[in-house]
């Protein structure tokens, strides 16, 4: 073989290759998008071994490792793949939604506008670039942000969804309502905006239009749970004793991706520590000796706070989606998905301690709850929870609010502790989070069952 034939062998090879990699590379992403991550994984791999250099095998390992929740060997592999091909736009966005997941949010913003300043017209990185600017406090670039992504894709329902958020913030309601309403007419299924439309409705007077919108949403879905509860949350009619548990459930795997930064960062949310801080007043101090039951764990946001005094630190939550959060803190010895009082009920006298932020106000009536705390605590075991109040005159003890939340009287909250048989309920009132910028005004409520005699 003569040196041309040769290098026309070697070139006709290389060809080869690049269609048998490129082929491979559209193999994995299918099966990426399919949430078949194994299978996407595989492929990646081997073609990096065959071209280690590959930038979209590395690009989009590095976004499969970011699910695998080891996001900093996915940073580093989509920073190689943008070694190989800086003007990568693509991966520029996704390097910003990395180092955003990461808290790296000053490079997380660099990278967004790398990707800007390459493609001036990428609706994806002006939309992250904006929820960015918005969660970090500076709603008015955001809010510019977002009308840019609608000049490129005009029936994007996300980012009218997105703009109404930002608007929320600096105050515009009218215009709020405008993006809320353009989100569910372009998207009727878009849980979060019917869910914020309705409620924003409510909260600035017009509840007969609130009560429409959730009807609608819920015509549109009626096996949905969460429109059924919000409509009775806003009219008054048909209002169940407590959220039913398809409503929890249906809720907070919704939100669970956003929920942190949406409480801590959105609404000043503080019953953990409120709650973390009454108990350290009458326990003695941590040495990780109790057992303790984490009750409507969430997230685990109250997790890292009560493992001091934990033995054994145990989480039960509705949600599974909740719960995957929670089990990435890595500080729960036990995780269970499972209704409240069913659980209690299952286990009488294994805790010490029983910690319930922010969840019995999705009970109205407490009789069976705090029974069944009560049951599953051991002898001088106490019983930490918040509720939101409710002041004036409440028919039962309790009521329905339009977030579709419970809030509930002092004597009945007192009341039903005592019933249950525990000792000297307190009740401390503080600001359990805003709501829509108003504080929440809430009980810290510590109880005691009574020592053995």
């Amino acid at each position: 073989m003569n040196r041309h034939s040769r290098r026309t062998a070697a070139s006709h090879k290389k060809k080869m290759v690049d269609i048998n990699a490129a082929e491979a590379l559209q193999l994995a992403i299918r099966h990426h998008k399919a949430d078949e991550l194994q299978q996407a994984e595989a492929i990646y791999l081997r073609l990096l071994e065959a071209i280690p250099d590959q930038p979209d095998a590395l690009h989009f390992l590095g976004v499969l490792r970011h699910q695998q929740r080891r996001t900093e060997e996915g940073i580093a592999l989509v920073r190689r793949a943008l070694e190989e091909a800086p003007e990568y736009v693509d991966a520029w966005n996704n390097l910003g939604n990395l180092y955003k997941e990461s808290e790296r949010l000053a490079e997380a913003e660099e990278a967004y506008r790398r990707a800007l300043a390459l493609n001036a017209e990428h609706g994806g990185a002006w939309n992250n670039l904006g929820i960015l600017l918005r969660v970090h406090g500076r709603a008015e670039e955001a809010v510019e942000a977002f009308r840019h992504v609608l000049r490129l894709s005009p029936s994007y329902a996300e980012a009218y969804f997105n703009l109404g958020n930002a608007l929320r913030v600096c105050g515009q309601v009218h215009e709020v309502l405008a993006a809320y309403r353009h989100a569910v007419a372009l998207n009727p299924r878009h849980a979060r905006a019917h869910y914020l439309l309705g409620y924003t409705l409510y909260l600035v007077g017009e509840h007969e239009e609130a009560a429409g919108v959730f009807r609608a949403w819920s015509e549109v879905e009626p096996g949905n749970p969460i429109p059924r509860h919000m409509l009775a949350a806003c009219s008054g009619e048909d209002v169940p004793a407590r959220a039913s548990d398809d409503y929890i459930r249906s809720t907070f795997d919704t939100f669970a991706e956003s929920f942190d930064e949406m409480l801590l960062q959105r609404l000043d949310y503080h019953a953990p520590d409120l709650l973390a801080t009454a108990l350290g007043g009458v326990l003695d101090a941590p040495a990780g000796a109790l057992e303790v039951l984490d009750a409507g764990c969430g997230t685990g946001l109250c997790g890292p706070l009560l493992k001091p005094w934990a033995r054994r630190l145990v989480g039960v939550d509705l949600s599974g989606g909740m719960l995957e959060k929670a089990r990435a803190r890595g500080v729960y010895d036990y995780l269970e998905q499972a209704e409240l009082a069913a659980f209690l009920g299952a286990r009488a006298g294994t805790y010490d301690v029983i910690a319930s932020a922010d969840t019995l106000c999705y009970f109205g009536e407490l009789g069976a709850v705090t029974r069944a705390a009560r049951g599953a605590l051991r002898p001088a075991g106490w019983f930490g929870f918040t509720v939101e109040r409710a002041d004036g005159e409440v028919a039962g003890g309790y009521r329905i609010n339009p977030h579709g939340r419970y809030s509930h009287a002092a004597d009945y909250v007192r009341a039903a502790l005592l019933d249950a048989g525990f000792e000297a309920p307190q009740l401390t009132p503080a600001v359990l989070r805003l709501e829509i910028g108003e504080p929440v005004q809430g009980w810290v409520v510590l109880a005691r069952v009574p020592p053995a005699v």
